[in-house]
């Protein structure tokens, strides 16, 4: 009787079916260690994006613009008109012209940004540091030349100028303080000007200002408000037709004007 070969057809069919199953094993691994690597690379990923992004953040609100990003919402949002400059909280730093140099009275003049000549004045008697520090730096010719670096206009309408290095992180080589004038209600009509200072910080202004072109709330901090020093009495109207109404560029609510400014010409007496 001639030999069956059934279990060796039943041991190859065994032997084939373990292999499938061990190449079926080893392909599923192979893939779920794919998916653990590409989850782990997409998580590593998006961690540099989101600290690029806060980095970066942080820098330019901080910077000048300083603070976190301007909501649409008024009453939430903070454009903080700042510097990034970093003195002691509660001291002056460097050489400020003296309070007595704004003679304790209103000094007209005009500050010209591209070709649109702003008349202002400023209040001596309101806020004789900044005044005095203004009409210091007016007459030596620090600000001929120096540019407008920041808009805001969703919700708050700044313009903001002042910094020599146009980063929002320059000044005159010192810093003074108290907060002067700042308005009870923190609303600052169309045509103020005011200084630009650190977030928190009473004693960290310098060159840098911001001229209101619309009415805007913007909210005190645990420093108070923003020390105002004069207004505009000629000129805004052209101003915003040809520099702020054509917005941030980019298309953005905070940043550079799209129309680049420069202070072209200023004067007071």
């Amino acid at each position: 009787m001639a030999p069956t070969n059934k279990p060796d057809r039943a041991s190859r069919d065994e032997r084939a079916r373990l292999r499938a199953y061990q190449a079926r094993r080893a392909v599923h691994e192979h893939q779920q260690k794919r998916r653990v690597r590409d989850n782990i690379f997409a998580g590593a990923s998006l961690l540099v994006v989101l600290v690029v992004a806060v980095t970066a953040q942080l820098f330019f609100f901080n910077g000048g613009p300083g603070t976190p990003p301007p909501s649409t919402d008024a009453a939430t949002a903070s454009p903080a008109p700042s510097t990034s400059s970093t003195p002691d909280p509660t001291e002056k730093s460097g050489d400020a012209p003296s309070p007595e140099l704004a003679e304790n009275r209103t000094w007209t003049g005009t500050l010209t940004l591209n070709d649109v000549p702003l008349g202002i004045e400023l209040d001596g008697a309101a806020a004789p540091q900044a005044v005095a520090s203004m009409v210091d730096l007016v007459k030596t010719g620090f600000y001929t030349g120096v540019t407008c670096h920041r808009l805001t206009t969703g919700g708050f309408f700044v313009l903001q100028c002042g910094d020599p290095t146009g980063t929002g992180s320059g000044g005159p080589g010192y810093s003074y303080g108290p907060i002067e004038n700042a308005p009870a209600n923190d609303v600052y009509p169309a045509g103020t000007l005011a200084m630009a200072r650190q977030g928190g910080n009473a004693s960290s202004m310098g060159s840098q200002f911001f001229i209101v072109y619309d009415d805007t709330t913007i909210p005190s901090d645990e420093a108070g408000g923003y020390t105002v020093l004069g207004r505009v009495t000629s000129g805004l109207d052209q101003m915003k037709g040809k520099i702020t109404d054509a917005g941030v560029e980019g298309g953005g609510t905070d940043g550079k004007p799209a129309v680049a400014t420069t202070i072209t010409a200023a004067t007071v007496q």
